[in-house]
Order: structure tokens, then sequence, then C-alpha cells
């Protein structure tokens, strides 16, 4: 049982950074805790800004500095950086072409019980929305180790979303395969291929061993590369298969789902549906009890495909 959340792992990634490039900047909104950044925070006290509670004012700072030379890393909940500073995130990193990331920790429904106001349901949506903003979501504390590693080294804006927990292990340490904007295969199949992003992909990957114990070849698809999704090898995945099915932990409007069909309504025609969170307020809960009343955990994503395949 893997007890290093994603966001640990961001912090011990940007530490072992700033102790070689002092360029290396980290900004918070009154949410170093949250974010697992006390220690960088404590370590590197003249490489770290905490704004307080001020999100606009976080990412346009992290901007100001980006555009002096500096690798700005800003770190906030999803559900308010993704919406409260929406305009900064397009005007002052998109558009400017600052070298921000832009880290949006308890994404999904990390915060549980604190309901609708905390939740991240529409960022995908939204910040793969704007022209020149990249959208990221690792799958696990490895795989979040090795995109932070390749977003140090390079120039342009992006958002991150990670999970507040810490997630049962995709790959194995030392044994990650990880090519930048380019999805991962995690199985391959003749009947069905399933495609998922972030939290809902070792979900789909052990749903993908499911159905094999039930006589249904599937595939699956890592796109921790949301945006720009690897449509050459969703493609390439998909090619004869009956059904494509996407998971992810978002509402069902304009997110990986989205994306996919158009995809595949273009370029292959075929059966696409898409497993997401309701178009309404989610239950409260754990993660784990969200995603088991909505269907997005192993079994439910299992059960799914049959009923299509069925139908």
């Amino acid at each position: 049982m893997n007890k290093i959340a994603n966001r640990a792992v961001m912090c011990e990634v940007l530490k072992e950074a700033a102790s070689k490039d002092k360029d290396v900047v980290v900004l918070c909104s009154d949410s170093r805790g949250s974010a697992s950044l006390t220690s960088f925070a404590d370590t590197y006290p003249e490489q770290f800004v905490e704004v307080g509670i001020a999100e606009q004012n976080l990412v346009s700072i992290a901007a100001g500095l980006a555009s002096c030379g500096k690798k700005s890393f800003a770190v906030s909940p999803a559900s308010f950086i993704s919406t409260r500073s929406y305009e900064q995130c397009k005007v002052d990193c998109a558009y400017s072409n600052t070298n921000v990331k832009l880290v949006g920790i308890s994404g999904g429904v990390s915060y549980g019980a604190l309901g609708m106001t905390h939740h991240s349901a529409q960022d995908i949506a939204a910040m793969s929305a704007i022209p020149g903003m990249r959208v990221y979501l690792p799958s696990d504390r490895h795989q979040t180790r090795k995109l932070f590693e390749t977003l140090l080294q390079d120039h342009q804006t992006a958002y991150i979303r990670l999970g507040r927990n810490p997630v049962e292990d995709t790959y194995e340490e030392g044994n990650v395969p990880f090519e930048m904007d380019r999805a991962t295969v995690l199985g391959e199949g003749t009947d069905v291929l399933l495609v998922a992003c972030g939290e809902m992909v070792r979900p789909a990957k052990d749903a993908m061993e499911l159905l094999k114990q039930k006589g249904i070849s599937a595939g699956a698809l890592d796109m921790y590369c949301v945006k720009p999704l690897d449509s050459e090898g969703l493609l390439k995945a998909a090619k004869g298969k009956k059904l494509v099915v996407t998971v992810e932990e978002h509402a069902p409007f304009g997110g990986l789902g989205s994306m996919v069909a158009q995809v595949i309504s273009a370029n292959d025609p075929k059966r696409v549906i898409n497993l997401a969170l309701p178009d309404t307020p989610v239950i409260t809960g754990t993660s784990a009890q969200v995603f088991h009343y909505y269907g997005l955990d192993t079994e439910g994503i299992a059960a799914s495909v049959c009923k299509a395949l069925e139908e």
C-alpha cells in the first residue's frame, strides 16, 4: 500500500532542483501544508513566496518572476487556481508565454466532504480551452516524478493536476515508461480500449485485467497528457476495437472524453462512451466512496464495459 502522495513527490523533485538552480521558485496561496511544500519553504526560504489567500495575485506574481528569468511553480488548490485566477492563467501565463507551471493540488473530488466549492470537476475543460496551455494529470508518484523532472527542463506554461491522497502505484519504481506528450500503453486487447487520466488510471488498468478474466480482450492507455492529446497513440491503440471507453475524474463535458471522441469520430468512427462524474454536485465522501458511487472504481468500469458490449 503506497503512502506517498503525488504532491509530496512534487516537493522532493522541486527541492532537488532548487538545490542546484536558484532560479527555481515556488509560490503558494496559504497552501504550503496542503501542497506538502512546508519542507521546501523551510529549506529554501529565499526561493519561496507565500502570497496568502489571493490566487489571482499568485499567478500574476509567478508570471512576473518568470518574465525575469525565474522558473515559477504556482501551487494552489485546483478548485481555485483553475477558476478564480482563470484570466491570469490565460493572459499572464499562456498568452504572455511565461515559464509558469500552474499546479492544481487536491484536484477532482480530493477534498471530499467540503463539497462542490472545493471540487475541481471543470479544470481539464477550462485549462485545455486556453491557447498555449498544456494540461497534465499524472497517475501515480513515479510518473509524477518523471513529469516534474521533465517540466523543469522546458520554458512553456502548463497546468498540472495532483490529487490530495496517496494512490496505488500504476508503475514500478525504476520501471516507468515515460515520453513527454505521449500516452503510455498499459496493455493491449482486441475488443475494447480504456483511456484514462490521473487517479482513474489505476482503476482502469485493474478493470482491464478484470475484463480479461471475464473473457473480454481489453487494452488500456494512460493519457496523462490530456493536452496535447496523443492522437497518434490513441488511434493506433483504438484500431480494430469495437468500443472505446474514457474514464476521468471530471464533469462529462469538455474533458478527456470529449477530446477522445473528437479524434475517434474524425479518423476512425466507432462507439465511444465516457465514464465521468455527473453534471450535478457530487455526493460527499472520500474519493473512494465517490468513485464507487458513480461507477468509477475497478468493478464499476468493468460493469459499464460489459453492459456497453451487450447493447
